[in-house]
């Protein structure tokens, strides 16, 4: 599978992919906030949901449908409203002092809830779909002819490196979970910080150009 890449080809992009996983952005930082309010395994189901979408991602470029974001600004916007509308859908449940809970109350339900929520998130963000379409591509053999076999090798590593930092990045984070717990002010003023971080990501999403 990644035969075709010379080792020197694969060490640059693992290290890349690994340094770009690790810039404050959208995806980490929703990560970030979701391990430090609700714990590590809520911070690594939506991991499991972010790196779920970058499958998608992986297989729009690989046959090419991520370039309708870049030539089409009706379907980049559309897409764009629908990632904001669905952050902001977020924040109103934090202000709301609700859990998302998309099938009852059991700690499988609560996984699968935040699983989709990656998931979602990462698939309305036409801006990874670009993203993606951009860097890819620069890694592929030209002396080799199976392009579209190179773009899911890459992107693999890619979904490889990302699992291992934001999984990182959970388990860190949920560290602050009991003491953030144990104070009450802080406690009291959770959810309005989950709801200020949902939409920042919001506006970052619509209104910051990439």
């Amino acid at each position: 599978m990644f035969e075709v890449f010379g080792t020197e080809t694969i060490i640059a992009f693992v290290t890349a992919s690994v340094v770009l996983s690790l810039v404050p952005g959208p995806d980490n930082i929703f990560v970030m906030t979701h391990s430090a309010l609700n714990g590590w395994r809520i911070g690594f189901y939506t991991t499991l949901g972010l790196c779920t979408g970058l499958i998608g991602h992986t297989i729009l470029v690989a046959i090419g449908v991520s370039v309708i974001f870049q030539t089409s600004a009706i379907a980049f916007n559309g897409l764009k409203i629908i990632g904001a509308c669905y952050l902001l859908y977020l924040a109103w449940l934090s202000l709301q002092n609700k859990e998302l809970n998309l099938g009852g109350n059991s700690n499988d339900n609560a996984n699968r809830s935040y699983y989709l929520t990656g998931v979602i998130m990462n698939l309305t963000n036409p801006k990874v779909a670009l993203f993606f379409l951009v860097f890819l591509p620069q890694f592929v053999n030209t002396d080799n002819d199976n392009v579209t076999l190179q773009i899911f090798s890459l992107g693999v590593l890619f979904i490889l490196s990302a699992l291992c930092v934001f999984t990182s990045i959970a388990y860190l984070a949920s560290l602050l979970e009991d003491i953030l717990k144990k104070s009450k002010t802080v406690n009291k003023n959770l959810n309005i910080l989950a709801a200020l971080v949902y939409f920042a990501l919001a506006f970052n999403l619509f209104f910051v150009t990439w």
